[in-house]
């Protein structure tokens, strides 16, 4: 049997009760031009549908927490596991149809070619909001947290960051080595916070236009009064990342080195 040859990208999925979205988004990333770049993990959150039979009988890369460990947890166990099997790049995207396929090929890309200034970049953020991205609509809410946490980004790091929640992410293997330590990553919503971290820390943060939907089936981790409940524990970790950093000196210059 011939060995099955190995990847350089890892396509990290987290889900939780996805069943009536998930096999779409598997369909498109099973197409050649995906699958002939990229594996597939799901981060299966203790669903009670049928996310994990879905995943199981389409033969994917899967790991099931018995107990929800939220949306966070599930992402730094994914980076732990592309570390051990030595991927050089990560995409992270949602399960629910709301990130589209057809982004992948160009965050990758972006994260393959060096910038003008002769780095290669550590994070590109899938943007709905720049020029070149679809329109997206939002609630008055959502654009007032966006701006709010825009500002913030642009005050303690002087980077401007057009979409700071951005779940579409991808990671060189530097950034998927520095997010799977301890302490080094939320466990719960990793947004703003870990944008500006990375971004005090020297990381390089690019940024480049998705193509984003809106969620048709399945709910938002950011229902009922959640919404709230973000906006407080966000806040107050980006407090903490910035002193950490600059008070307190923390991993300071750790993302301008070439290897830790």
């Amino acid at each position: 049997m011939a060995e099955k040859k190995h990847k350089d990208l890892l396509i990290i999925m987290p889900a939780y009760n996805e069943a009536e979205s998930i096999s779409d988004v598997l369909d498109k990333l099973e197409a050649p031009e995906i699958a002939d770049i990229a594996d597939i993990l799901v981060m299966n959150d203790a669903s009670s549908d049928e996310t994990n039979w879905i995943v199981k009988e389409r033969g994917h890369a899967l790991v099931t927490h018995v107990f929800n460990l939220g949306y966070g947890s599930g992402l730094q166990l994914g980076y732990k596991y592309a570390i051990r099997r030595e991927y050089k790049y990560v995409i992270q995207m949602d399960a629910d149809g709301q990130h589209d396929v057809c982004n992948i090929k160009g965050i990758y890309e972006k994260l393959t070619t060096k910038d003008r200034d002769g780095r290669y970049p550590d994070i590109v953020l899938g943007s709905r909001f720049m020029l070149g991205s679809p329109e997206f609509k939002i609630s008055f809410a959502k654009n007032l947290a966006y701006k709010l946490f825009r500002k913030i980004i642009k005050i303690t790091t002087g980077a401007k960051i057009a979409d700071p929640t951005t779940g579409l992410q991808g990671l060189s293997r530097k950034a998927v080595l520095y997010y799977s330590k301890y302490r080094n990553f939320d466990d719960k919503y990793p947004d703003a916070n870990m944008i500006i971290q990375m971004l005090l820390l020297g990381f390089k943060v690019n940024e480049m236009p998705a193509v984003m939907h809106s969620r048709n089936a399945g709910r938002s981790m950011h229902s009922g009064i959640k919404p709230f409940i973000y906006i407080f524990r966000m806040t107050f970790s980006i407090t903490g990342v910035v002193f950490r950093i600059k008070v307190l000196k923390r991993d300071e210059g750790i993302g301008l080195k070439d290897y830790y």
